[in-house]
């Protein structure tokens, strides 16, 4: 194998790719990056054997050359070295596969050899054919992914709620995320005619927003029983998906309320920030809610060590009964509310000891039910 490259169009390549490659491995060769060189392209690709990154390289990108292959083949090279020493490099890259796997990289005046691994041990993702695909603008995907994303379970206890769980139904397409503290869930009609659900673990999920970074462009969701593919015109990204049957969230959402109230979400959101910093040496970080005469509601918490807080806010508008306290967890709050892009935000109540919805007026299908906590 021999090509010659970009320097700064190499190194972004191998700088995504490396996000899938693990320092800890128990597998030599999946501390490297496989470079596979044909006549006009080169494909790199990163693995932890959980996940895996592809990026295809082109001869020309936008009329402007940026590599040339010279021979084709393959090789496998550590990551950590590939990634480190291209960005210390002058200039464009001759790279070449030796005798005995070993890889020489020239820049300039700069010749370095590094070892390297054969190919064909690095291990090969059996992807079956998809049972479903559906293309779906990245924008949205990303937004899907980071409203919900934040409420996974961290106790590796029930795995399923270690992922989020996304359905395709008739047109539409739903995240979900739940600690069984909290749920997070929000449905876009996104015209899809497949249906079917699955679920994916959040480290992966954190890799790919990541890979995503600026990107608007489209991204096409291949699945199959055991993975899930996301391709776009510039990398794919592969991922283990969890197994098992994920708990019938819906029914979890009450349809009945005590208290119904409307504020504003800046304000609010800015007010349970101050609280929560006097929670924090609480274990649920507590913040009390009260419902106070003249359409107003009080937010407080208290600190031992520090002292206490306590503001006033106007309520929009307030149906039902007029008297609740409730406390519930700071950090919780300030997640769910951080994940509302309207002005206005509905709060449900059922009584102190019942789960709040909070939703966003004009976007209900963007949905967050929190559990109280005990009051201090």
């Amino acid at each position: 194998m021999e090509f010659t490259i970009n320097k700064e169009y190499l190194s972004q390549a191998v700088s995504d790719v490396s996000k899938a490659v693990s320092a800890r491995t128990t597998l030599p060769i999946l501390s490297g990056i496989k470079m596979a060189a044909d006549y006009n392209r080169l494909t790199l690709t990163g693995s932890n054997a959980e996940i895996v990154i592809e990026r295809v390289l082109h001869s020309d990108v936008q009329g402007e050359s940026m590599m040339a292959v010279h021979k084709t083949g393959s090789i496998v090279v550590s990551a950590k070295y590939l990634n480190d020493l291209i960005k210390k490099l002058p200039g464009d890259l001759l790279v070449k596969v030796g005798e005995n796997h070993s890889v020489s990289i020239q820049s300039e005046d700069i010749v370095v050899s590094l070892k390297g691994f054969h190919a064909g041990e690095f291990p090969r993702l059996t992807m079956s054919q998809p049972e479903a695909s559906h293309q779906l603008p990245g924008t949205v995907l990303a937004d899907m992914i980071k409203r919900t994303m934040f409420a996974v379970s961290k106790n590796g206890a029930r795995p399923v709620l270690t992922g989020v769980h996304f359905v395709f139904d008739q047109n539409f397409f739903c995240s979900t995320a739940t600690d069984s503290l909290r749920l997070a869930t929000y449905k876009r009609n996104i015209g899809a005619s497949l249906t079917g659900s699955f679920i994916v673990p959040q480290p992966a999920l954190n890799e790919f927003l990541k890979l995503m970074g600026s990107y608007t462009g489209e991204v096409t969701l291949k699945l199959t029983e055991s993975y899930i593919e996301f391709s776009t015109d510039v990398f794919s990204f592969y991922s283990r998906l969890i197994a098992g049957k994920y708990p019938n969230t819906a029914s979890l959402i009450p349809n009945e309320f005590k208290t119904v109230i409307t504020l504003q979400a800046s304000d609010f959101l800015k007010g349970i920030d101050r609280a929560a910093l006097f929670a924090g040496e609480w274990k649920n970080n507590n913040v009390n809610l009260t419902l106070l005469e003249g359409k107003k509601l009080g937010i407080s918490s208290r600190s031992m060590e520090s002292g206490t807080i306590h503001e006033i806010q106007n309520i929009n508008s307030l149906e039902g009964e007029e008297e609740l306290s409730i406390s519930l967890d700071g950090k919780f709050l300030t997640e769910a509310l951080r994940g509302i892009k309207d002005e206005e935000i509905k709060i449900s109540f059922s009584g102190s000891m019942k789960p709040v919805l909070i939703e966003s007026v004009s976007d209900s299908p963007y949905q967050h039910l929190i559990s109280p906590v005990r009051a201090y």
